[in-house]
């Protein structure tokens, strides 16, 4: 019976979690990992800023 004690909340931080995760891929943060990857390779204009 105490064992319920440390798996109903783990349980319960494990769902949160997942739907934590599938909140975020929903919200399109990686739609477009290559983009940033190789804008960083990319040499700025001569007069941009600093």
């Amino acid at each position: 019976m105490t064992i319920l004690g440390f798996l109903i909340p783990l349980a319960l931080v494990g769902g949160l979690a997942g739907l934590f995760f599938f909140r975020v891929l929903r919200s399109g943060r990686f739609e477009d990992l290559d983009g940033a990857a190789n804008r960083i390779l990319i040499d700025d204009p001569a007069g941009g800023e600093p």
